[in-house]
């Protein structure tokens, strides 16, 4: 899996291929539904498949001051397309330099000039260009004019409803990872490089691997059963605090996962923490005993969730 700039020529061994064009944050059903289109008809033309998203997302471009809303990081994506059967993925750098670009203007220099693209697959809903000029006719058009065939796949549907990132993070948002975990195809993870703390928990028996939250999304603040990827491949469970622990002072947002039965240094280590299960919202105690007491039945909690 190579990762390519969107703004160079692509290697000549990838020139050629089938484009997934969009976001893709998350990669949920209907993102899944468009990558595996692009790669079967790579495979079926014997060209190169690639998945084409951009970062930052543009949201992000337009509104700096937006809250966090991201599912994914870049890492995490290339890991997925790569499972998908992506042989690379292509970055385009969302700056002010292509968000001037014409739609006309993107598909001639981006997708025709460095890519050299025979065919692209993006969802019905795709714009891009200036002023999100272009969408799926206009870019059916282009793909007439430059010799390229575009294709369209429909929304992805479960429960009745389209999957879509907006639903995913408002899941997230209630407290209701399940329920994102199904649309996504997996549970919500985040990721990210364990950090010194307070090393509060240690002294009272519950070690925790601090994170940062990043750009990420905030779900719901609270305790949650987890699973944990060391940088190793070894998986751990555990439950988390997700919030700003409203027992100490001064407060500070962080993902603090207890992994069970586990006492290693991990600082340093990027790891990747899915949020199983919520187990409860955040609470005040006063004092370190009954924070004990509590973590005690959360960890016990979180176990049985987890065997189950």
């Amino acid at each position: 899996m190579q990762r390519l700039a969107g703004d160079l020529p692509a290697p000549a061994a990838l020139r050629g291929g089938i484009v997934a064009l969009g976001n893709f944050d998350g990669f949920h059903l209907g993102h899944q539904a468009v990558v595996g289109r692009a790669v079967a008809r790579a495979r079926a033309e014997g060209r190169p498949a690639l998945v084409a998203t951009f970062d930052p997302h543009p949201v992000r471009f337009f509104r700096p001051d937006a809250a966090p809303f991201r599912l994914t990081t870049l890492d995490q994506r290339e890991r997925l397309f790569a499972a998908a059967g992506a042989d690379a993925m292509v970055v385009f750098r969302f700056n002010a330099v292509l968000a001037a670009l014409t739609a006309a203007q993107f598909v001639a220099e981006r997708l025709v000039g460095d890519l050299g693209v025979a065919g692209v697959v993006t969802g019905e809903d795709f714009t891009f260009g200036h002023a999100k000029g272009g969408n799926v006719a206009v870019l059916a058009e282009q793909g007439r004019a430059h010799g390229f065939a575009a294709e369209t796949v429909g929304p992805v549907a479960l429960d009745g409803e389209p999957v879509s990132s907006s639903r995913i993070r408002e899941a997230l948002q209630r407290g209701d990872p399940r329920a994102a975990a199904r649309l996504l195809t997996r549970p919500f993870a985040i990721e990210g490089v364990v950090q010194h703390g307070d090393k509060l928990g240690r002294t009272i028996g519950y070690p925790t691997a601090n994170l940062d939250m990043g750009p990420y999304l905030r779900p719901a603040y609270g305790i949650y059963a987890v699973r944990g990827r060391l940088s190793d491949g070894r998986v751990l469970d555990g439950a988390a605090n997700l919030g700003v622990r409203p027992t100490f002072e001064p407060p500070k947002e962080l993902l603090e996962p207890y992994f069970f039965d586990f006492a290693e240094d991990v600082y340093g280590q990027t790891i990747e923490v899915e949020l199983v299960e919520y187990l409860r919202t955040e609470a005040k105690f006063d004092g370190l005993a009954a924070l004990t007491a509590q973590m005690e039945l959360d960890c016990a909690r979180a176990r049985v969730v987890l065997a189950a």
